[in-house]
């Protein structure tokens, strides 16, 4: 069925469009939130009283973009990650990632604006992405990916195995296990005292 959108909707159009759409999906999405006006004379005569204030809004919007489009062109994102010693980063930069860093940077972007080659970078070195702003603009990005120094630590001496030097029971078993190794004196064999082998 036919609908004229009463707001922008990015996945749709924009306000004063025409679309076509299923029955269902004006009946129970767009209809109820006010996002797209059913296509009757009635309907069509309301949207031409206010076309000429729909053109100024979209105007602007292209002015706002324009303006974006040369800020964002001019930035330089650099984006710190973990990365291995082969320049492989433990993760992907991925469009997500773009915005949030974009966002740090005062700009509120959607993250499905944002188009990265092969969905996300995983390796450090310098990239370019493209943003889609108003209508067919868009902006192209330069990306530089560095990898985040990883402090190591030296490797503690290996801990001694058994209890703790104050721990007697350990201490005694050390003393039993040394006593079992010592060889026997010539006087001490079949269990017999040193005193009645010399008899």
């Amino acid at each position: 069925m036919k609908v004229i959108l009463n707001k922008d909707l990015p996945v749709l159009g924009e306000e004063g469009d025409v679309k076509e759409v299923a029955k269902g999906y004006a009946r129970n999405y767009l209809f109820p939130r006010g996002i797209a006006l059913p296509y009757t004379p009635r309907m069509i005569k309301i949207i031409e009283n206010r076309r000429a204030e729909i053109e100024a809004r979209k105007e602007k919007k292209r002015l706002d973009s324009r303006g974006l489009k040369e800020k964002l062109e001019t930035l330089e994102l650099n984006i710190i990650m973990p990365a291995g010693a082969n320049g492989k980063l433990y993760g992907s930069v991925t469009n997500q990632t773009v915005a949030d860093e974009l966002s740090k940077l005062g700009f509120q972007i959607e993250r499905k604006r944002i188009e990265l080659a092969g969905n996300g970078f995983k390796s450090v070195g310098k990239y370019k992405g493209s943003i889609k702003l108003y209508e067919s603009q868009s902006a192209d990005i330069s990306i530089t990916i560095t990898a985040q120094e990883i402090k190591t630590e030296s490797p503690k001496p290996a801990a001694r195995r058994g209890k703790k030097d104050g721990d007697s029971s350990s201490l005694n078993r050390r003393k039993d296990d040394a006593e079992k190794t010592v060889p026997q004196e010539a006087g001490e064999k079949n269990n017999v005292p040193a005193e009645e082998a010399a008899l």
